[in-house]
């Protein structure tokens, strides 16, 4: 292996017996870059393109408790190219990444205290909150996008270096939420943001050129917290589900989220480039979905794919150490029960109907972006480990068939969210690699693996070690090379 080590930031963390700062959430220090690492197999050389996954790392002490999703952002980045691979992770260098370096200490409190105990005005839905920019990556006009889920800045790096570039020019002063999503087929990004502020949502088209192409409201009765959006080839699908900040709760700065049980969930359709008169409303079942597959248009219906919570609001968890009860049952999908779910939204008749596409619990879900829209056959999701925000394997599903097909990691080896790397030259929709960062307790290290996605239950193709344990983390995305060269290219 060669290795080059680049950095190696100061942490002045010393917090005891928490449940996500050890084992696969152990953070990160050292930022390295590295090639010609120890291939278990043999690296395919028909794969093309950029594996990323945002992880968060605490780098100080935090001001109260803790909650995983504090820590500060860092992508992990594994490229492929003619058989070979290389790999380098950094910290995003955020504004309040920068500023806790300077003062050598933590000054924005988590999710779990209240936002008096901040030292600093914060960004976002959530004011006094960190924007540290850990939660998705996604590759857009030949450029990563990093970005945080209770909405910020989006931080700009470099596919293949993490070169940094700061913050985003055509970010609004409300921010976009964590997902955003990306059109293949025209190259367009499709955004929200979300805020305690009248008419609570935005909408928002970047085009190809990474310039702001559209930006309306989406009025809303009050605040929400939608995480995640879906579109198609002629429209955009945004939600307002049950599940926000009671009401009176939030009167005292008090940001409690509960089921609101007598509300549907509300589905606003709107074309691509439409205005808020343009807006389409639709019922459904309440529920709550983190994250969608997938949508398309199927004669007179918007079809959507994604992940219906059964139970959106799981309550305590029963194991947790004291005061992380509810932190640890939120972050736990066995509590939470999402299960593949579809919804059908008439456009002519202004009809809802709605179905089950399995009973596992599943979350997390990848396709093969080419097919981002558009109807498609394939996806695959993520096992979760009950009691834990970590995932133990992947499941493919066959929409059409409704067959599906399961990868087990193995003992105490957990993945990251997968990322479909089309085969150069192939055709099918399946024929290609899923990749995913694979922590492995049992040997102490990490490793990036390829599984042949047309037979995901043969396992690895190959398994390529990495020169450091990563920590656990939250998204991960694929990014074709042809596309980042060609947008290089026309933005050049």
């Amino acid at each position: 292996m060669k290795l080059e080590h680049v950095a190696h930031i100061e942490s002045t963390i010393k917090i005891k017996d928490h449940p996500y700062i050890g084992g696969a959430w152990t953070p990160n220090y050292d930022e390295v870059n590295a090639t010609d690492m120890e291939v278990i197999g043999e690296i395919p050389a028909d794969i093309d393109g950029v594996y990323l996954r945002n992880t968060e790392n605490q780098v100080h002490e935090a001001i109260g408790r803790y909650h995983p999703f504090d820590g500060d952002g860092m992508i992990h980045m594994i490229s492929f190219a003619d058989g070979k691979a290389e790999y380098r992770n950094r910290f995003v260098r955020t504004k309040g990444f920068v500023a806790e370096q300077e003062a050598g200490r933590s000054l924005w409190a988590g999710l779990m205290e209240h936002p008096t105990s901040s030292t600093r005005p914060g960004w976002g839905a959530q004011e006094w909150l960190k924007d540290s920019s850990s939660t998705d990556v996604i590759v857009h006009a030949g450029k990563v996008l990093s970005t945080f889920y209770q909405c910020g800045d989006g931080y700009r790096l470099d596919p293949y270096t993490l070169e940094q570039f700061g913050t985003e020019s055509w970010v609004p002063l409300d921010g976009i939420s964590s997902h955003a999503r990306l059109d293949e087929q025209t190259g367009e990004l499709l955004f929200f943001n979300y805020s305690k502020h009248a008419p609570f949502m935005h909408y928002g088209v970047v085009g190809a050129d990474n310039r702001l192409r559209h930006y309306v409201p989406i009025p809303l009765p009050g605040p929400r917290l939608p995480h995640d959006m879906a579109f198609t080839e002629n429209y955009a699908i945004l939600n307002d589900l049950p599940v926000f900040w009671d009401e009176e709760m939030l009167e005292r700065d008090i940001h409690a989220v509960r089921l609101h049980k007598d509300m549907p969930s509300r589905f606003a359709v709107i074309p691509r480039l439409g205005q808020p008169e343009d807006i389409r409303w639709f019922e459904a079942d309440p529920t709550y979905v983190l994250h969608w597959l997938n949508a398309w248009e199927e004669g007179d219906e918007v079809v959507l794919d994604g992940y219906f919570q059964e139970h959106p609001v799981p309550g305590h968890y029963p194991d947790a150490p004291p005061g992380f009860e509810r932190m640890m049952a939120y972050l736990d999908q066995s509590l939470l029960m999402p299960r593949l779910h579809r919804w059908r939204f008439n456009i002519r008749t202004g009809e809802t109907r709605e179905e089950r596409l399995d009973d596992q619990t599943l979350e997390f879900g990848t396709i093969n972006q080419r097919h981002a829209g558009r109807s498609y056959r394939y996806g695959y999701s993520a096992v979760p480990k009950k009691g834990w925000f970590l995932f133990t394997g992947f499941t493919k599903h066959d929409v059409e068939t409704g067959d599906s097909w399961t990868i087990d990691l193995g003992k105490n080896r957990y993945g990251s969210e997968a990322g479909f790397a089309p085969r150069v030259g192939g055709t099918a929709e399946d024929d290609g690699y899923l990749v995913s960062f694979v922590t492995d307790l049992e040997e102490d290290r990490s490793e990036a693996i390829l599984i042949d996605a047309s037979d995901i239950e043969g396992g690895p193709v190959c398994r390529i070690i990495l020169p450091h344990r990563i920590c656990s983390g939250t998204h991960a995305s694929w990014a074709h090379g042809e596309d980042i060269r060609k947008a290089r290219e026309r933005l050049a």
